[in-house]
């Protein structure tokens, strides 16, 4: 039954400007079961004729039927799917991947095959093949640990582990003596005696005697085809009457080249002996499989490249990055140090906008302040804050009755001589205000002692925080607490000191500061004509006179002046206590503007405003301020982000140009791969996953890194960062992108190699 036929088959090669024909109109065929030597001189052809027969390369011309297929117009994938179901390679110089064992070896053609195996059968029947060629004791060894013969059985078993129908042997004793030549081709006869169609290339005519057919090719053209002759045992054989083909036979043009004499001058050439016993090889009637029908079908399901391919393809990316572990690590460095980079950068950057969100909320980010209106005086305007307008009930509705404020200080400022025994200072900052001031200016903490309290307030006590700058000035060395201070000649305790702020964004000293309950600064510092409506000394008698002679400010006396006596037999209730500020604080940046026109809605209904009427107040915020810190912590963020992001390119462009290196290196591996089936999606998946899973374990390296970098910054240089998920997210996406995007060109270029150029690149 006829498994081969080609029909004037025409191979020519372009090299240049220069026209090299290599087959001239070729044609024969090949039966099922036969044992064919191709012969001929260096230079004759018979190589390429085996590409050809093998699916590793197509004709210009002519047609090619392969087990009752036509071949010459299968795509490269098509073909490849032909070479790993129904043929088997055996190469000169027997092409084993180096650094990997021989039953990894073996194991090659199934990674690619059509058929779902296992891979414990896929072992099992690896080391069958090993077994069947006689090197059951040899299946951990390398290459380099085999002698020739043991590699060219390498290589004949993993041309079977396919259960091929055709095996072509490519000058198999080449690179052996003659003892170990002889044992391959021995092995040959054995193979074509229990079926298989074996095709021997060679230009020595004791390895064609092995065989039952030698087909001469001269020039690219078959001169003398030799059937039905008697095969040799040991390279020699007798004379037994050859039948050379026809010339019609031979291929076209050839009855012209080749005459009788020639045919008989080539017979003679053959030499006659003796015919050795064969050696016996291992029965294989226990291997873990069935022998493929004549269309190449198996028992076996057909499988898709997707899902099922992939753990081979990574098992096979992680041997090859193995056997180059110094290459790997530094070529897997550059993503190391880029996603380490990004990682530490943006830790730091994240914490930095911290710093500059919490300093911004600090000096009023998140903080409104709402200013008396002005008033006027024969149309002349007397300025902000001259108006009476602000009461500390409207702080207290504020922040009763509006969703977005978070907590609410009012505010009485005075300007006066600090003093403690012989030394003074003149404070930039006396405020009186409530405990509720440090949680709007978010300032809780305290070098030493405490804040006042709203008992304080409510009693008008003469108690005082002050700031570091304060104190330095005044007390240098000393501890403030407890300790005496006048102010407008009220004496003072002062029971805290403020923590260190620094500078406001204006350059204003925060730290010269002076706190005390704001009725204290009203009703005692600023020498208001409104006393407190408080609880007073039963036997302070100063203290109990109420000094109010005008109800309202601006007002003319009802009444004429009573005396003290009068004044303190019946004191007179506080109608109205007006505050110059408030600050508020809004819940978030965000709730700023709502906070803003809620407050509005609220003090023109508390104030009685009409519709058409102006604003006895005005709500003023930061906002101009925080977005240009907003902006520039932004702006340093992305650059450092961009910085980092560059050195993780750099990483990438060093990938790729390992990955380019490695597929020059590669190149004969590669040949190999297709040559037993690969298609190009595998080899392109496989120096995919390479890239990839260098930059997947650099990213994860880089992530140790960058937060190893980001803990030691802020334990030494004492710089705040943030714990970012999103940087170590984003950093997995990049590098397994940069993986992806500079690993697509190396493993592309590899798909697309041709398997008979590769094979040969030295």
């Amino acid at each position: 039954m006829e498994l081969i036929r080609i029909e004037d088959i025409y191979k020519t090669y372009h090299l240049g400007e220069v026209v090299l024909p290599v087959l001239r109109g070729v044609s024969l065929s090949i039966a099922r079961g036969e044992m064919v030597a191709l012969m001929g001189a260096s230079g004759s052809g018979k190589t390429t004729l085996m590409n050809l027969l093998g699916c590793l390369d197509r004709p210009t011309s002519g047609q090619y039927w392969f087990d009752g297929q036509e071949m010459s117009g299968l795509s490269p994938n098509q073909r490849a799917m032909v070479r790993t179901q129904k043929l088997g390679f055996v190469f000169q110089s027997f092409n084993l991947l180096p650094r990997t064992t021989a039953l990894q070896n073996v194991l090659l053609p199934l990674d690619y095959s059509p058929q779902r195996v296992a891979s414990e059968d896929a072992r099992q029947l690896a080391n069958a093949m090993l077994n069947r060629v006689g090197l059951a004791d040899r299946t951990d060894h390398e290459p380099s640990q085999l002698s020739g013969g043991q590699q060219q059985r390498v290589a004949i078993a993993r041309s079977l582990v396919n259960r091929p129908l055709l095996i072509l042997a490519d000058e198999p004793t080449g690179n052996l003596d003659s003892h170990a030549g002889a044992e391959i081709l021995r092995m040959f006869q054995q193979l074509n005696a229990e079926g298989s169609t074996v095709i021997l290339v060679t230009h020595d005519q004791n390895v064609a005697a092995y065989a039952h057919r030698i087909i001469h090719i001269h020039d690219g053209q078959i001169v003398v085809d030799e059937a039905d002759v008697e095969p040799s045992r040991d390279g020699k054989r007798e004379s037994r009457g050859r039948k050379p083909r026809p010339p019609h036979a031979a291929g076209r043009g050839e009855a012209e080249l080749v005459g009788e004499a020639d045919v008989a001058v080539m017979a003679e050439q053959v030499s006659v002996a003796t015919i050795a016993e064969p050696a016996v090889l291992q029965s294989t009637a226990d291997a873990p499989f069935r022998r493929s029908s004549p269309h190449g079908e198996t028992s076996r399901k057909p499988r898709g490249w997707g899902v099922p391919a992939i753990p081979r393809t990574f098992r096979t990316a992680w041997k090859a990055l193995r056997r180059n572990k110094t290459r790997t690590a530094l070529t897997a460095l550059g993503v190391i140090i880029g996603v380490g980079a990004v990682i530490a950068m943006m830790e730091i950057g994240e914490g930095s906008k911290f710093a500059i969100q919490k300093t911004m909320a600090s000096m009023g980010a998140h903080t409104v302040m709402i200013h008396a209106g002005e008033a006027t005086s024969g149309g002349v305007s007397l300025g902000e804050g001259s108006a009476v307008t602000l009461s500390p009930q409207d702080a207290d509705e504020i922040l009763n009755q509006c969703p977005s404020v978070a907590a609410v200080a009012p505010l009485v400022r005075a300007r006066a001589q600090v003093i403690y025994g012989n030394r003074n200072w003149n404070s930039s900052q006396i405020s009186g205000t409530t405990p509720s001031f440090l949680t709007v200016r978010d300032w809780q903490e305290f070098s030493a002692g405490h804040m006042f309290t709203e008992h304080d307030v409510r009693t008008v006590s003469k108690v005082c925080v002050v700031g570091e700058t304060l104190r330095r000035e005044l007390f240098q060395d000393e501890s403030p607490i407890g300790k005496p201070i006048r102010i407008q000649n009220v004496p003072f305790v002062v029971i805290g000191v403020l923590s260190r702020k620094g500078a406001n964004m204006m350059g204003m000293d925060q730290d010269d500061i002076v706190l005390a309950p704001w009725t204290t600064i009203k009703y005692r510092v600023n020498g208001s004509s409104m006393a407190a409506n408080s609880p007073v000394a039963a036997g302070d008698t100063t203290i109990r006179v109420n000094t109010l002679s005008k109800l309202y400010p601006g007002s003319s006396p009802l009444y004429s002046s009573r005396s003290a006596a009068q004044l303190a037999n019946t004191p007179q209730l506080i109608r109205f206590a007006n505050v110059d500020h408030m600050y508020v604080k809004a819940v978030s940046s965000e709730d700023v503007v709502k906070a803003m026109d809620q407050i509005t809605v609220l003090l023109r209904e508390r104030h009685q405003i009409g519709a058409d009427e102006v604003d006895d107040f005005r709500v003023t915020d930061m906002a101009e301020v925080s977005k240009a810190m907003y902006a520039t912590s932004e702006s340093m963020g992305f650059l450092l982000l961009v910085v980092a992001l560059v050195s993780l390119v750099v990483g990438g462009v060093g990938i790729m140009n390992i990955m380019l290196v490695s597929v020059t290196e590669r190149t004969r591996e590669i040949g190999l791969r297709m040559a037993v089936g690969a298609r190009n999606y595998h080899i392109l998946l496989q120096f995919l996953v390479e890239a990839l899973a260098l930059c997947l374990c650099g990213g994860a390296l880089g992530i140790c890194l960058g937060r190893g970098t980001s803990i030691v910054v802020r334990s030494v240089m004492h710089w705040p960062t943030e714990p970012s998920l999103f940087a170590i997210i984003a950093a997995v996406a990049v590098s397994a992108t940069v993986g992806i995007v500079f690993g697509f060109f190396p493993a592309w270029k590899a798909s697309r190699l041709d398997p008979i150029e590769a094979l040969r690149y030295e």
